[in-house]
């Protein structure tokens, strides 16, 4: 269960916060040789390596049209309409981040604005393993959509049988993404990112995965490739109170637990007896779970942090930096206001951290591992470029004309400076 550390002097703080450590392991030799592979086999090197590392050979890498049309004859009634409430909280969280373009003048005669375009093709990244993410083609592909990528690539990993689970087939088939292609790995992101005869390469690759996948996102942008963000296990932090239901902080906890045994989970509070309550509550519900060995493996080194006050909980909160962060106290409104690092913020007994995990609307691909320090989650923005525009009358230059050919002068770049000037004699 969760240790139980009481009042931790500050100076231990970094050392409590760390992330469980994942086995060192050196991925340079195995993704220099897959990504060499495909530069030079293309798809031959991918089925092999698949066959390779998932042990199934797919009659083809990519699905074709029956085969997404006919996914929905496998998923039962209730989940297509779960799928649809889940779609529709999605797009309109979403399709509202759109940005308006605003002109401003800077000057007399000289107006700036800027405008989003989409990144033409990007990838998305499913896995399919323990558990089939399903819900992160939502996730991915309706901002993808909405900001109108052109291209949208999906790759995921076979099962044994070398077919992709139903429930992603149709989830890509009702959002209209058509290129699915059943590979997943190092050898998927390889793909992704040089390009096969089925797979094209794309300019942004977006989604979780496990250790390899996430060395290989990493390679892929030593080549150029962009990725959404840097990646870890998942974690989640409960700031709770005395008023907290134990019970329903406990099931969060191990909401998140049960993704993996190298995910963690924070309790964090200022009332001294809440800990063995949730513990209890853990006991109980862990028993009833279909995953209470990766449950567990995860509650081994997750921790209940007891500190005096709400400003002292907030300075740990916020030097953590949660990808979920849960506030089940009286005292809300203060860490509202006060947390500036988590990924997602879910406030109140009543929003479980499921919720934005399936349909609340908010996007569940996040940072983790400390980076919502300095990154966002997903949102439609990840799918777009900010290009500037600006025009200048002659009224505009004749105004800004002459500092920028002071400035100019002063960097030694006379050429900058007699784009102006001309200009300025004309």
């Amino acid at each position: 269960m969760m240790k139980l550390h009481i009042r931790p002097d500050r100076d231990t703080w970094p050392q409590l916060l760390a992330r469980p450590e994942r086995p060192a392991a050196d991925l340079d030799a195995l993704l220099h040789e897959v990504f060499g592979a495909v530069k030079a086999e293309g798809d031959a090197a991918v089925l092999r390596f698949t066959e390779q590392f998932d042990k199934v050979r797919p009659a083809q890498l990519r699905v074709d049209a029956d085969t997404l049309a006919q996914a929905g004859a496998h998923i039962p009634d209730a989940l297509k309409a779960a799928i649809a409430l889940a779609k529709q909280n999605i797009e309109r969280f979403h399709a509202a981040q759109r940005l308006v373009p605003t002109i401003i003048e800077t000057a007399p005669g000289v107006e700036c604005w800027r405008e989003e375009r989409p990144i033409e093709r990007v990838g998305i990244y499913i896995p399919g393993g323990t558990a089939p993410l399903f819900s992160t083609v939502l996730m991915l592909g309706i901002p993808a959509k909405l900001a109108g990528c052109n291209e949208i690539v999906l790759c995921s990993p076979p099962d044994r049988q070398g077919r992709i689970h139903p429930a992603i087939l149709y989830c890509a088939h009702l959002l209209g993404i058509d290129h699915v292609i059943a590979a997943g790995g190092v050898q998927a992101i390889a793909a992704l990112s040089i390009g096969t005869e089925t797979v094209p390469a794309v300019y942004k690759i977006f989604g979780p995965g496990n250790q390899f996948v996430t060395a290989a996102k990493q390679h892929a942008q030593r080549l150029g490739v962009a990725i959404d963000m840097p990646a870890g296990p998942s974690e989640l932090l409960v700031m709770a109170d005395g008023t907290a239901n134990a019970a329903f902080v406990a099931s969060d906890l191990l909401s998140q637990a049960e993704h993996g045994t190298d995910s963690q989970v924070l309790l964090v509070t200022t009332h001294a007896d809440l800990p063995a309550r949730v513990a209890h509550e853990l006991a109980l519900q862990l028993a009833q779970l279909p995953r209470k060995d990766i449950a567990a493996g995860a509650l081994a080194h997750s921790k209940a942090i007891v500190l005096d006050d709400d400003a002292a909980c907030l300075d740990l909160i916020n030097q953590y930096g949660p990808e979920h962060f849960i506030i089940c106290c009286a005292n809300e409104e203060f860490y509202c206001r006060g947390i500036v690092n988590a990924g997602s913020v879910f406030i109140g007994s009543w929003t479980p951290e499921s919720a934005g995990d399936y349909a609340s609307g908010t996007n569940h691909t996040l940072p983790t591992n400390g980076h919502a320090r300095a990154y966002s989650g997903v949102n439609l923005q990840s799918f777009c470029k900010s290009v500037t525009f600006q025009r200048i009358s002659q009224a505009g230059i004749r105004h800004i004309g002459p500092a920028i050919e002071a400035m100019a002068e002063a960097e030694g770049l006379q050429a900058h400076r007699n784009a102006v000037t001309l200009r300025m004699r004309d």
